[in-house]
């Protein structure tokens, strides 16, 4: 009869508990922690920055921010973001928001938030963002601020929008900045996004007929596809490193939070968005026309901060860039960091690069 041979007497010296933590309940709290958020979704407090509802149509807000704080700066500037993800990644937290740094500097920072879009909201368009809802903010802004001109920021598809109403009505705006702002959407700068918005495969009129609104998961799901591997597991990855490590937590929920809530995208505006901007590229062209008004990129003369990201595989340097070649502003310069779509705009490279020369540029303009 052979002697069994226990698995541990087997095992060299000092291996046997390799897996097993020293502090066993330190470690259990840990792995609860991390399984919480990824069962309940990053919890954070954003968008912290005080501020007045100055305005309101339909389900947009206008906010301005620090009303009792001084303003020395007589410019207002008018923030306009995209219709998809959530405005506050502007004021993300506290320490790390460029909303608060700008209001922090003197500035009249305001902004407009698009909100939540129903069923009943499918019908809407470019023409209703642009000749409605961001002009009457605009003229809200104007009046609130005692001023016939306005800075009008707009940050992604919310900078197309932007450009566009700047193109429309020149005589209302002071500076414009646009920061990874697509307006050139020529396939061979478009990455993996010209595959996806392909003709071929992508029918944005049978999903608008399909959806009325197109659910945010389905836009979020194709902006994560861009880098799967980073979006879907790096993420995380790093989740389990800061909590292991005992690592601050509260940038990484703030942020994963915003990428996690993604609003609906109304089929209207989703159609147009697909159609004439990436499959027919009729921006850069001269041949969109909102309620037959022609958007002409030339009619820009305000002066023009053209912001861009080497790693920004939303808005490619192509795509932004090609707006330099088309305004017929005379002071505009083109300023790229060495940053991605998001990582432009907060963290630690964001306050060393852009914060300042957004400071810098907004005060000799002012």
């Amino acid at each position: 009869m052979t002697e069994a041979i226990s698995t541990t007497e087997k095992q060299p010296r000092g291996l046997e508990n390799q897996f097993v933590p020293a502090d066993t309940e330190n470690f259990f709290d840990k792995y609860t922690q991390g399984i919480r958020i990824v069962v309940e979704g990053p919890q954070a407090e954003t968008g912290m920055t005080p501020k007045e509802v100055i305005w309101t149509k339909n389900k947009a807000k206008l906010y301005r921010y620090q009303p009792a704080l001084e303003k020395t700066h007589k410019t207002p500037i008018l923030i306009v973001y995209a219709l998809i993800n959530r405005p506050y990644v502007l004021d993300l937290m506290r320490g790390n928001s460029l909303i608060e740094f700008l209001t922090n500097q003197g500035f009249d920072v305001y902004m407009l938030d698009w909100g939540t879009p129903g069923d009943e909201d499918a019908h809407l368009s470019f023409e209703n963002y642009v000749l409605d809802y961001i002009h009457r903010a605009a003229k809200k802004v104007m009046r609130s601020a005692r001023t016939d001109q306005l800075t009008l920021f707009g940050y992604c598809m919310g900078g197309t929008m932007s450009a566009m109403y700047a193109s429309l009505y020149p005589e209302n705006i002071k500076n414009l900045i646009l920061m990874t702002a697509p307006t050139d959407f020529e396939r061979e700068n478009l990455g993996l996004y010209s595959l996806f918005t392909n003709e071929k495969y992508l029918d944005p009129g049978l999903m608008a007929d399909a959806f009325g609104i197109i659910p945010g998961e389905i836009i979020d799901t194709g902006n994560r596809m861009m880098k799967p591997v980073t979006n879907y597991i790096g993420s995380y990855v790093g989740m389990w490193e800061r909590i292991f490590e005992d690592k601050p937590m509260e940038g990484w929920l703030a942020m994963n939070k915003w990428v996690n809530d993604g609003p609906p995208f109304p089929g209207a505006a989703f159609k147009q968005w697909i159609t004439e901007f990436y499959q027919q590229n009729k921006l850069i062209k001269g041949e969109i026309k909102l309620r037959g008004f022609e958007v002409k990129l030339e009619n820009i003369t305000a002066p023009l901060l053209n912001i861009a990201g080497t790693k920004d595989h939303i808005c490619s340097i192509p795509q932004a860039e090609a707006t330099m070649n088309v305004v017929s502003s005379e002071d505009k310069e083109f300023f790229v960091q060495d940053a991605g779509h998001v990582g432009l705009l907060t963290g630690r490279g964001a306050k060393k690069g852009l914060w300042p020369k957004l400071e810098s540029w907004l005060s000799e303009r002012d």
